[in-house]
């Protein structure tokens, strides 16, 4: 029970003031004049001004409230590093168990996890949300238990009580990581472009530590190792092998004693792209097709084309001077032996041996080709005659022979069983028997040459082979045995896709990623990843998938197109997969590959300290030992050596409430009237 006297004013303060002011003048004024009855009359008008304040006795039954004390326990990945999960578990204990022996006081617990995404460790916002629940009336302290790396510090909460941290880890502790500080999105294929990486040491780093292996490897293949200066950027020169998306993987060997190898690999993605595609253009004896292969190439302005034509062979005698037949000489020898590297792609429409180019300059596109060129030979009735490029160096590369036999008929091209599955003819738009297409008029019968490889992804005239792919050393050729594709361009008999075969043929021979027949390839989904495998098999291997944490896993894929298998994988945590299903590989970083709770790992007071400064709270370092738990008045230092300290908030409920007048009115008016009577008796007997 609590008893106090509190005043219900019948009038305005500021009227009562004045009526209280005139009153004292007038008193002063009988005073002056000195009448008798002064005492009374003052006794009198203090009745009625306490009449008007209407004083009351109240009596309160209150009801103690408990104090309240938040834990908030950060239980994010950087708290898995070391023996800090340990730590928080004991401190969690020891602090329930001290707060709960000061009496008078819950514990909240408030556990706090990874943030969405890459967002990191949002302690504050979950002991906000937690304060929301709570009257702060009643909140005596906050304590936190965690590494110190609290990536919301900005929203830290209005609190009037203290709050402290308790710190994990140890002082000892230190660690390395990989930042890559600038890389391009899209390089130039073959150009050189620059990474600017740096690798840092943080925390207690031993002696000895001024130099550190980098190793950067491009999609998976061995990796190249540099010893750089440790805290200090450095520019790796690099150059883009492939278009498409080529994976860096810049890292640095695991060193003892550092607290995660998490943060020692940076994932840098650059996209390859062409400058130029330059295109050297073989015609030999003129055709319709002629112009039809001139004017596609000339219509993508990405480009760089030369058209090499023959219009007059030199067994031609018609008594034409020879100076008087072109305006230059047309440099073969430039072309074909030093400048041939420079082409991506060389086509040959319709060219046989007529003794322009030498056996020398065929034995160098051979050359090219085996080293890494490409080579697209249109046949027309030269490739079946004793003058074909088949009878020349060319043979030792070419997928396919000649029989001698030009077939005159019409036929509809189409897929292959084995062109449903390649990158190159699948999915041409055409139905299974290629009835959709127009017909072609004449074809070329060739054997494949079985021991090359190649595969025939188009059949013609009675499932006679029709477009043949093959590999040669590092480079690739492609042969199509007939020279009417031009129909198709001119829409003969509804025509057909010419221009999207063209164009699927080119980019597979410039080995374009997502035309290879043989590809593993991986790409974050959201917070999936999703897996695709193409394969001219029947069947997918499973492919093994193996974690940030190095965990491994298998998974079998579903073909879902003829020639491709998909699957997909759920990304339970953020960083570097790594997938192989025994013949290919793929790496993918889901979110950053050093998440936010892996940037900065070495425990610390810092961030949180001026947060901790402005309630007078503390940090004590749990490696030191468990600090005791005091109570503290309001406004005083909550921490001091070896101790933290909570205020007491002494907050109540009141149950009842009970008002009772202490100056009724009629006692009031008896007690005014009783004082001015006698004061005007004792006036009058003057």
């Amino acid at each position: 029970m609590n008893t106090s006297v509190i005043f219900i004013p019948l009038l305005p303060w500021p009227i009562i003031a004045a009526l209280a002011l005139i009153t004292a003048l007038l008193l002063g004024l009988a005073v002056w004049r000195g009448l008798s009855g002064w005492l009374f009359r003052a006794l009198g008008a203090c009745v009625v001004i306490l009449a008007l304040l209407s004083p009351r006795i109240q009596q309160e039954e209150r009801q103690t409230l408990s104090d309240i004390a938040i834990v908030v326990v950060d239980n994010s990945a950087s708290q898995t590093l070391g023996d800090r999960a340990e730590q928080t578990e004991t401190a969690l204990q020891e602090i329930e168990t001290r707060l709960s022996n000061l009496g008078n006081t819950e514990i909240r617990r408030v556990d706090v996890g990874d943030g969405a995404g890459d967002s990191g460790t949002r302690v504050m916002t979950a002991l906000t949300r937690a304060l929301n629940k709570e009257p702060r009336s009643r909140i005596s302290g906050v304590f936190l238990i965690s590494d110190g790396r609290i990536h919301d510090i900005e929203n830290v909460p209005d609190l009037s009580a203290p709050m402290h941290m308790l710190l994990t880890g140890e002082p000892s502790d230190w660690d390395r990581r990989v930042v890559v500080e600038t890389a391009p999105a899209f390089a130039i294929l073959d150009e050189e472009v620059t990474l600017t990486v740096r690798i840092d040491d943080t925390g207690a780093v031993p002696d000895g530590s001024s130099l550190a292996p980098l190793e950067v490897s491009v999609d998976g293949a061995p990796p190249i190792t540099l010893d750089v200066p440790v805290g200090r950027s450095i520019d790796i020169p690099i150059r883009i092998n492939h278009t498409g998306r080529n994976v860096f993987q810049i890292s640095t060997p695991e060193t003892e004693g550092e607290l995660t190898e998490r943060n020692n690999i940076a994932l840098v993605q650059i996209n390859g792209v062409r400058d130029r595609l330059r295109v050297l253009l073989v015609s030999g004896e003129p055709h319709p097709g002629s112009r039809t292969w001139r004017n596609l190439l000339k219509s993508d302005s990405s480009v760089d084309l030369v058209h090499f034509t023959i219009l007059r062979p030199p067994e031609k005698q018609d008594g034409v001077p020879v100076g008087e037949l072109s305006l230059i000489a047309f440099p073969t020898r430039e072309l074909f032996i030093e400048k041939i590297d420079d082409f991506d792609l060389i086509v040959f429409d319709r060219y046989k041996r007529r003794g322009i180019l030498p056996s020398v300059y065929l034995d160098n596109v051979r050359r090219y080709i085996e080293e890494g060129g490409a080579v697209l030979v249109a046949a027309g009735p030269d490739f079946a005659s004793a003058d074909s490029i088949f009878r020349s160096p060319l043979s030792e590369v070419l997928p396919a022979s000649p029989t001698a036999r030009v077939i005159e008929q019409g036929y509809r091209p189409k897929v292959s069983d084995i062109g449903k599955r390649h990158p190159v003819t699948s999915e041409l738009g055409a139905s299974e028997q290629g009835a959709d297409w127009g017909r072609w008029m004449r074809q070329i019968e060739v054997t494949p040459v079985d021991e090359r490889g190649g595969h025939v992804v188009m059949d013609g005239y009675e499932d006679a082979p029709l477009l043949i792919l093959d590999r040669v050393g590092e480079g690739r050729i492609a042969l199509m045995a007939s020279d009417h594709a031009w129909l198709w361009s001119r829409g003969f008999e509804g025509g057909g896709p010419q221009l999207e075969l063209l164009r699927r043929l080119a980019h597979w021979m410039m080995k374009e990623p997502e035309l290879e027949e043989e590809m593993l390839v991986a790409e974050p989904v959201g917070k999936d990843i999703r897996m695709t495998r193409r394969t001219l098999a029947d069947e997918a291997a499973p492919v093994t998938v193996t974690s940030p944490d190095g965990e491994s896993s298998e998974h079998r894929l579903v073909e879902t197109a003829p020639g491709v298998f998909e699957g997909t994988v759920e990304g339970d945590e953020i960083g570097l997969y790594r997938m192989s299903d025994g013949a290919l590989s793929a790496l993918v970083g889901l979110g950053p590959v050093s998440p936010r709770e892996f940037v900065d790992t070495v425990s610390g007071a810092d961030w949180v300290q001026p947060v901790l400064d402005a309630t007078r709270g503390g940090a004590k370092r749990l490696s030191e030992g468990m600090p005791t738990i005091r109570t503290v008045k309001a406004g005083r230092p909550a921490n001091g050596r070896g101790w933290l300290g909570v205020t007491p908030r002494e907050a109540y409920d009141v149950k009842d409430m009970k008002t009772l007048v202490l100056l009724p009115a009629w006692l009031s008016l008896l007690l005014a009237s009783g004082l001015l009577l006698i004061a005007w008796l004792r006036e009058g007997r003057r």
